[in-house]
């Protein structure tokens, strides 16, 4: 990643993917369907390295039967149809204690839950959401605080760090918009930075004052696929506290090998409604 300040990448040597055992079940499903995938991008220098390590311990299915086979294996059930062959998983009795459940945020009047979708689609979507808290914990800066999945949309999840409670966005969203590169042009107040990820990706993220001015959120946009991202972190309004990272730190998650697996996997089966234009906009 290229941007106009220099960063130092924090990581959390900590996390053990292996704890999270809905994601210990995805891989397991994942070994017989993962030899016809595509080879991961072609990196050049330490990125190449530091992005065959990661994915190839975080390395998603790229397909949603073995998704939901692997919710399966974690819920017990069979999403398969009758007659098919199932991938080997790790028998319950062996597998690792079953992730913290999700947060629960109470709906608006009207408003659609996970727990509305059909069964194989929510587990399929709550595989995703364990992936990518994985991801997520491990990239954001050490002290940035735990990541939890939320039980309101697919893109909706939380960051805790001690009494505080920060939103946290990502969202990769199928797209019919021509979306522009990025520039810092127009930004509103605060700070604005620009960078070239993975595969000369252009991103844009900013730091602005929301509410009353007095604390601010930080948000990275930028095209991937077919789809508009947009990874943020919110304040913690009612304590007065500002989103725990900066531009150059949510534009380091954005970069990383691993974070595009995420975007790969949502880009080409996509879990959000399509963005379309509005009077021009």
């Amino acid at each position: 990643m290229r941007h106009d300040h220099d960063n130092n990448r924090d990581h959390n040597p900590d996390r053990d993917p292996g704890d999270d055992r809905t994601a210990l079940l995805l891989r397991h499903a994942m070994g017989a369907a993962s030899a016809g995938l595509p080879p991961l991008p072609d990196l050049s220098g330490p990125a190449r390295a530091e992005g065959r390590r990661r994915a190839g311990r975080r390395r998603l299915a790229l397909g949603a039967a073995a998704l939901a086979v692997a919710a399966a294996g974690a819920a017990g059930t069979r999403l398969l149809p009758e007659g098919s062959a199932a991938p080997a998983v790790v028998p319950a009795a062996t597998a690792p204690a079953a992730p913290v459940g999700p947060v629960h945020i109470e709906p608006a009047p009207g408003e659609e839950t996970m727990a509305d979708l059909p069964d194989d689609e929510r587990s399929r979507r709550e595989v995703f959401q364990n992936e990518a808290v994985g991801v997520l914990q491990e990239l954001l800066p050490q002290g940035t605080g735990t990541v939890r999945r939320t039980d309101l949309n697919v893109s909706r999840y939380q960051v805790e760090r001690g009494d505080r409670v920060f939103v946290l966005i990502l969202s990769v969203r199928p797209s019919t918009r021509s979306v522009a590169i990025p520039s810092c042009a127009g930004a509103k107040g605060g700070t604005c930075v620009t960078a070239t990820l993975l595969d000369g990706v252009k991103a844009r993220a900013t730091t602005e004052p929301v509410g009353s001015g007095g604390v601010t959120a930080t948000r990275a946009t930028f095209a991937y696929g077919r789809s508009e991202v947009t990874l943020s972190l919110s304040p913690d309004e009612s304590a007065g506290v500002s989103a725990p990272v900066t531009n150059e730190q949510l534009l380091t998650v954005a970069s990383d090998p691993a974070f595009h697996e995420l975007l790969r996997y949502a880009d080409e089966r996509p879990m959000e409604p399509l963005a379309t234009s509005v009077g021009g906009g």
